[in-house]
């Protein structure tokens, strides 16, 4: 829901970065305040997912130029976990397995690490039992799943679902969800979208990056935008998704050229 008074979350000014000496992204600029969904979409190479992992602090890619900021404050010096404590998520797209770390204790220290961010009393064994089975509703998942190790053997709807899990346990400020429907059934893409949008708040900030309109018929963004080259090249309302499902990505290509002509 977007209200004249919501405070920005996340301002990207100009952001340039790199990975393996390569520059992917070439200028890119994003606002998203308090209780707004924004999809970005885009081909393969684009650089959505670049971005959310510049955003999220991987150390693989390097910031050459530009600003990130959180709630007023820059990020970019941060380390990873410093961003997510203080409340930035990154979904993967594809969620990796840590044989031998059991999935009840992995959520445990992570929740607990951010409740600490927030001021808030540790939980202990039993007390975060409880909550996370609670948690587990919103996602449908057997608590059998939490006694398995992270991900390990969990199908690509079950991994996706766990991402979720984690979402609801550890209430970020701005989730990112870098192709949360990729691999989906249509069930588990409305279970998914379901726990994501049981968890949005006024508050908070979503950004879903996707290949496809059909997650978006099931969360409903307040804008989307097309990335191509690194950038963002063009923002609309739903309406543009639904024409880059009827007309692919050669409407925005042609548009593109019919400005440079233009000018």
């Amino acid at each position: 829901m977007i209200l004249s008074t919501s405070k920005t979350i996340l301002s990207i000014e100009d952001l340039h970065a790199s990975v393996e000496e390569q520059e992917i992204l070439h200028g890119v600029n994003l606002l998203v305040k308090e209780g707004e969904i924004h999809a970005i979409m885009g081909r393969n190479g684009s650089g959505k997912s670049t971005l959310s992992k510049v955003i999220a602090g991987h150390p693989a890619y390097k910031v050459l130029s530009g600003s990130i900021q959180f709630k007023g404050t820059n990020i970019l010096e941060l380390e990873p976990e410093e961003r997510a404590r203080i409340g930035i998520f990154l979904g993967f797209q594809y969620p990796v397995e840590i044989p031998g770390v059991s999935n009840l204790e992995f959520l445990r220290v992570a929740t607990n690490s951010r409740r600490k961010e927030l001021l808030a009393s540790e939980l202990d064994t039993f007390e975060f039992e409880d909550l996370v089975k609670e948690r587990l509703k919103i996602v449908e998942m057997d608590p059998a799943f939490l006694e398995r190790s992270v991900n390990e053997g969990f199908s690509g709807g079950e991994k996706k679902r766990n991402e979720i899990l984690q979402m609801a346990l550890l209430e970020p400020v701005i989730s990112i969800l870098d192709e949360t429907d990729s691999g989906l059934d249509i069930d588990a893409l409305r279970i998914v979208a379901s726990g994501i949008n049981r968890l949005s708040r006024p508050n908070t900030a979503t950004i879903l990056i996707t290949h496809y309109q059909r997650l978006l018929n099931e969360i409903t963004p307040d804008f989307v935008h097309i990335m191509a080259d690194g950038k963002i090249i063009k923002t609309g309302s739903k309406e543009l998704a639904i024409d880059l499902e009827r007309s692919g990505y050669d409407f925005i290509n042609k548009n593109a050229k019919d400005k440079e002509m233009a000018t």
